[in-house]
């Protein structure tokens, strides 16, 4: 019924729109207006029986269900994607030129790590926050931004301002090297290594011990955050994670990528952006690496096995995929996870999501989407404000924080 009603209000408001922008007259007769009002009604068709769904929910503890639909009710929502800009690759083509860019002032903060680097945190603090005016107390979210992402990105600023309306702080943890800070030692990041992020979240937690505490990450973020919280169990001050479009399958991952498409629309850009980083250290990396050919890599999994495989001491690069890849850690994970995943991602095909061994673990709940790419999930006509990931992010930070003894009893 909802969705006969959705049918008559999408299809008579553009038959209306239509007849106000089309002439009767074109090409000298109605023939015209009609072939186009026929051609809207049955794209309307199309995208209201095939494109806009409800997101599968897959968790195997009831409760943890029960919770998710009470206090995060988005994930059980049909999701309408931009009725212009579905698929999968177009949504994550166009979402950082699309989307606003919300105006957020940082504090940075520079911490020393145990092998001599240093790691950049860009601190939201929060202090005009109604809500929680305590300092001490005021929930606090990590976020975990993408492989060659800081917190000027697009995402992360939109998950900042959701935070700053529900009164919380956030702090950004920047990978070595990323931010426009130097690299004081020969080394940067990868998904694998949890030995910066651990660091980071016993600073953060050391900081503000009274404080609830939560995590959320994008992309590769996601990826490191998962490998983390797989290696710790219920070991860890985080009370819960949020995970977006992760690889849950790195082997699965550069493979898609590397399909002739993808290859021209992602991997090659994704490559020089890698090599770009490296460029700028290059004075401190070409120490310990052939900087030369690093940089004649012409995809990711090149990069990779010829520079950060070598970096982290892996005998292979499949050995490095291998322990890389998320899901071979998400049964051990030990506190509650919700991970947001678009089926049409290439970067994460669906194939690969593990939703299997998700259903074998308690504490996770996995929302799929048919649509929304690699960190897309565009939706409404013109999508610059708000997307369905956002959404998604505000209520589950939103629930934890403030309905989370519901869950943790688990």
């Amino acid at each position: 019924a909802a969705c006969a009603m959705d049918w008559q209000v999408l299809t008579r408001e553009l038959s209306l729109y239509l007849e106000s922008q089309v002439r009767v007259g074109l090409f000298g007769s109605g023939v015209g207006l009609s072939l186009v009002l026929g051609f809207g009604v049955a794209y309307a068709c199309y995208y209201l029986s095939s494109i806009a769904k409800k997101p599968q929910l897959v968790a195997s503890n009831d409760r943890f269900c029960r919770f998710l639909e009470e206090y995060c009710p988005v994930v059980t929502e049909t999701y309408y994607p931009t009725i212009w800009c579905w698929e999968g690759r177009m949504q994550t083509l166009l979402r950082p030129f699309i989307t606003s860019r919300p105006q957020v002032q940082y504090r940075n903060e520079l911490i020393k790590t145990a092998d001599g680097g240093q790691i950049s945190l860009d601190w939201f603090d929060n202090n005009g926050s109604l809500y929680y005016p305590d300092a001490s107390t005021r929930p606090t979210v990590l976020l975990l931004p993408g492989l060659t992402g800081t917190s000027k990105e697009s995402y992360i600023l939109h998950m900042i301002h959701q935070s700053e309306t529900l009164g919380y702080r956030c702090v950004v943890f920047n990978n070595r090297g990323i931010a426009g800070e130097d690299l004081l030692t020969p080394r940067t990041y990868c998904a694998a290594n949890t030995e910066d992020l651990e660091a980071v979240i016993h600073h953060v937690h050391s900081l503000h011990p009274s404080a609830p505490f939560m995590a959320a990450g994008v992309s590769m973020g996601g990826m490191l955050l998962l490998n983390y919280l797989g290696k710790t169990g219920r070991d860890t001050p985080l009370m819960a994670a949020a995970i977006f479009s992760a690889g849950w399958n790195v082997f699965e991952s550069v493979a898609s990528l590397e399909k002739p498409l993808n290859w021209l629309l992602f991997n090659y850009y994704l490559t020089t952006c890698l090599q770009s980083s490296i460029s700028r250290h290059r004075q401190m990396l070409e120490k310990l690496f052939d900087i030369d050919l690093v940089m004649k890599a012409r995809t990711v999994r090149e990069f990779d096995k010829r520079f950060t495989s070598v970096m982290f001491g892996y005998r292979t690069i499949d050995d490095y995929y291998e322990d890389a890849s998320p899901c071979r850690k998400l049964k051990s994970v030990g506190i509650p996870v919700l991970c947001l995943n678009s089926l049409d991602d290439v970067f994460s095909p669906g194939h690969a999501i593990p939703v299997e061994t998700a259903k074998q673990n308690a504490n996770v709940a996995l929302v799929l989407t048919s649509c929304g790419g690699h960190i897309g999930f565009l939706e409404g006509i013109w999508p610059r404000k708000c997307t369905y990931m956002d959404r998604v992010f505000k209520q589950f930070v939103q629930a934890v924080f403030e309905h989370g003894n519901k869950i943790f009893s688990m």
